[in-house]
């Protein structure tokens, strides 16, 4: 890379973690690019941690993605850098956090634990490994040291697995459950916009199913957007950000409407 690239993920919020992040890896790296992707995601939250980034990753350029999600920070949990297909670096935690962005971007090549400490950040600390550790050793890759330089070869099985929800047909109902939650209340399911087609062997706006929450029922429409449907009702639609199956609601939160959240059960049927 002519100018190296580093997206940079974190649930660090609104404090100076992430801009101290920042300094560190420009103090390394000064001519990195750095994309902040999200220091938002939900605290403490691996999987909405997960989500977020595979679903940002496949529009970002080849680089370094830096992602600090990592509740078991200062315990025996590994720091690791994972090499993908595509040619990317995901350093992070293992705890999951970075799998699903890897598949993504082809699966992963090489796993090594961050393990050689003349890359980090001394004094180490017990609870900042996002400047300690994450951020200098992203900073040394997008400089251009080899991944075989941050430490030992792992087998990517041996990572630690993040389980997602998988969606599945039962009765001419599609099972299903709520993935992640975004800001404005929309609530990414489980399962692709062809599992509700394959229900009705074709899908076209206006399309109504029916969707179970626990003892209620609601009527749906399937629509491509929000302003489809009038001001506080409720759809199913394809959700562009997040690549799947989504229920929303216009000018209004479905997940407060409907109180659902992550790995709350749904049925979808056609009406």
């Amino acid at each position: 890379m002519s100018q190296p690239f580093i997206s940079f993920l974190t649930d660090f919020g609104l404090d100076t973690a992430p801009a101290t992040c920042r300094g560190v890896i420009w103090s390394i790296c000064p001519d990195a690019r750095i994309n902040d992707l999200t220091h938002s995601s939900r605290q403490f939250a691996i999987r909405d941690g997960a989500v977020l980034l595979w679903s940002s990753l496949p529009y970002q350029p080849i680089g370094v993605h830096l992602v600090v999600v990592d509740p078991g920070v200062g315990t025996t949990r590994r720091p690791v850098a994972l090499q993908v297909e595509r040619g990317d670096v995901l350093v992070g935690p293992d705890n999951g956090v970075l799998l699903p962005a890897a598949k993504r971007l082809g699966g992963i090549t090489a796993a090594h634990v961050l393990e050689n400490e003349a890359l980090f950040r001394h004094p180490v600390s017990d609870t900042f490994h996002g400047r300690d550790i994450f951020a200098p050793v992203a900073a040394h890759l997008a400089s251009g040291i080899p991944i075989s330089d941050v430490g030992s070869a792992t087998q990517p099985a041996q990572l630690v697995q993040l389980t997602l929800p998988e969606a599945r047909v039962e009765d001419g109902t599609l099972v299903t459950s709520v993935l992640f939650v975004d800001r404005f209340g929309n609530c990414r399911l489980a399962g692709a916009t062809a599992d509700v087609k394959a229900l009705r062997g074709s899908l076209a706006p206006g399309d109504r199913f029916e969707v179970s929450i626990g003892d209620r029922n609601e009527p749906m429409p399937w629509q491509t957007t929000f302003g489809a449907v009038g001001p506080g009702e409720l759809l199913l639609y394809d959700d562009a950000d997040y690549a799947g199956l989504a229920i929303g609601r216009n000018l209004g939160s479905a997940a407060e409407e409907l109180g659902l959240a992550n790995d709350v059960d749904v049925r979808i049927r056609p009406a």
